[in-house]
């Protein structure tokens, strides 16, 4: 079935491939965050395994938007690992670091979500949607929030 909401087919293309990327990279630190609450140590343990648990609830619940939002668009939503790895520029934890490197290691992925939303809320293609301008906008606060979070802690 044709979509016809005004965003033309190029733009939507564009848009959805953006999200797709946005998808991956927050799943993919939504991963990270988690991994991270689990095994975090150190005297800072209690206040970092609350401050993890806030951030990937908070991210569990925005890759149920941006999906959705993927699907809104009329395409279907990546889902698997292997889809998620190829996608996104976040590299996956595959070891147990200590506090300070899972901060810059968070704080690393965080940016890197910043930029791929901002690069795709500068696309001409995103001039035709304010539902995902908005969403965009609404992620990179969160991100830079905890970007500055990730920030103070490490001084």
């Amino acid at each position: 079935m044709s979509i016809n909401t005004g965003i033309n087919t190029e733009n939507r293309t564009i848009i959805v491939d953006g999200l797709s990327r946005l998808l991956a990279d927050t799943y993919t630190l939504y991963l990270k965050t988690h991994n991270y609450h689990w095994n975090v140590t150190g005297p800072m343990f209690t206040s970092l395994h609350a401050l993890f648990e806030q951030q990937y609830i908070e991210l569990a619940g925005a890759v149920d938007l941006i999906a959705e939002r993927i699907r809104a668009l009329g395409e279907f939503a990546p889902g698997s690992y292997q889809a998620y790895a190829k996608l996104t520029a976040i590299k996956e934890e595959t070891d147990v670091p200590n506090a300070e490197n899972m901060l810059k290691n968070l704080l690393d992925s965080h940016e890197i979500i910043i930029r791929h939303a901002r690069e795709l809320l500068q696309t001409t293609a995103i001039e035709t949607d304010e539902v995902t301008s908005d969403l965009l906008t609404q992620r990179m606060e969160f991100h830079e929030k905890n970007a500055w979070m990730m920030r103070s802690l490490l001084g």
